[in-house]
């Protein structure tokens, strides 16, 4: 018979009480199976089938999450994240785009209107950059109360090597007019949000937008962009958010007053209730993760490892601002302990870091933090909003070792 950790039952009270059944109380169940047994043997995984639900996780919300995908944390081994493990999010739907027939028009309040094919954007000065990119809404399932919208846990995220020409040579080339106020990115795809009928716009004020690192890219990974990452042309924002960095991007246009559309004044707030106006979402906020280790429970995620050394690694970021440290704890955070830090490939990617653990016998809790060059300090508790936005808090690993 093969040996199996308790994961399997001793994570009845993260994925829900069983129906008809009294809740579980983890911390307990663990502390008594490891007083009678150290080295158990388990039960198999319970029937999920009869629990009315899975969190209350709602229908919406696996339609997101199924529409959706996240980078697998052990991808976090590759300093490039291949292309087919970045992270995804799709708005609305992948707009049909024929690239023979692509013009990206720049207008407004420009002295010299644009009507750009592929073929006139690529002859530009170009340059590669590696730039790691997050969903604002990445780590929103961690929240409570849970906010209900794209289910991320912490696998919104991505590091990837784009190719593109600088923005500021296409808007210096069109001639900003002296009363242009906000640069308007509109996508080609379309949809439906807040009972408006719109497509997908972002804006810049002038400062942002003539940023030397500022792009337009059409190749990720030394390839052309995949129809759902953008393709043909998309703009990258490095150290933003990824719901600023607009994808079939269709316009640019500038105009004479702040851009009033939803997607910068009702969506992307920092907001403590529905209809407040808030803050906006902008830059990417510190954070560090772990590739999990040992292996893991097919259903909890939870990991199994063996007593003694294992070496932890994982990455760090902070949108504009460099790592300056990273910390580890194998108590639950009672104690923090620095890593070691290797070289940040660029100003915008992640900064690889390791920890060696002496791993002993019992259920630990692992987490990291990082510290960016600001001084911020990634929290251990939830940054908690009513749109799920920027919950940068401490990851935290549940590890059995035997």
């Amino acid at each position: 018979v093969g040996r199996r950790s308790t994961i399997d039952d001793a994570n009845r009270a993260d994925a829900g009480q069983l129906a008809g059944k009294p809740s579980f109380n983890q911390n307990v169940y663990e502390a008594e199976m490891t007083q009678k047994n150290p080295s158990p043997k388990f039960p198999s995984i319970p029937d999920i089938s009869e629990r009315d639900s899975l969190d209350q996780f709602h229908r919406e919300e696996l339609q997101l999450a199924l529409r959706n995908r996240g980078m697998p944390l052990e991808a976090m081994r590759y300093p490039i994240t291949p292309s087919g493990m970045h992270y995804l999010i799709i708005h609305f739907d992948i707009p049909d785009v024929d690239a023979g027939q692509y013009r990206l028009n720049v207008g407004g309040l420009v002295s010299n209107p644009l009507s750009l094919n592929l073929n006139d954007i690529k002859a530009r000065p170009s340059r590669t950059m590696a730039v790691t990119m997050e969903c604002a809404g990445n780590g929103r399932s961690l929240l409570n109360p849970r906010v209900i919208s794209q289910p991320w846990f912490t696998e919104g995220i991505g590091n990837a090597e784009w190719t593109g020409t600088p923005l500021k040579g296409i808007l210096n080339e069109a001639g900003l007019k002296n009363e242009a106020v906000n640069i308007v990115f509109s996508g080609a795809d379309q949809g439906i949000q807040g009972d408006e009928v719109q497509v997908y716009q972002r804006s810049l004020n002038l400062e942002e937008a003539n940023r030397e690192e500022m792009m337009l890219v059409y190749e990720m990974n030394g390839q052309a962009l995949q129809p759902q990452h953008g393709y043909p042309l998309r703009l990258l924002l490095p150290g933003w958010y990824g719901m600023a960095s607009v994808k079939w991007l269709d316009s640019i246009e500038a105009i004479g007053e702040e851009f009033q559309g939803f997607q910068m004044t009702t969506s992307y707030r920092y907001t403590q209730a529905r209809g407040e106006p808030g803050e906006p979402v902008t830059l990417i906020r510190v954070r560090a993760l772990m590739v999990p280790p040992g292996i893991p429970d097919t259903l909890t995620r939870n990991r199994l490892a063996t007593a003694g050394t294992h070496l932890l690694t994982g990455r760090a970021w902070a949108g504009r601002l460099g790592i300056s440290r990273v910390e580890v704890s194998v108590d639950g955070g009672l104690g923090w302990s620095d890593a070691t830090l290797g070289e940040q490939a660029s100003t915008f990617a992640w900064r690889p870091w390791s920890f060696e653990w002496n791993a002993v016998p019992g259920w630990h809790t692992l987490s990291v933090r990082a510290t960016d060059t600001d001084e911020n300090v990634q929290p251990i508790d939830q940054f908690w909003n009513a749109q799920g936005m920027g919950n940068n808090m401490a990851q935290q690993v549940r590890v059995l070792v035997e």
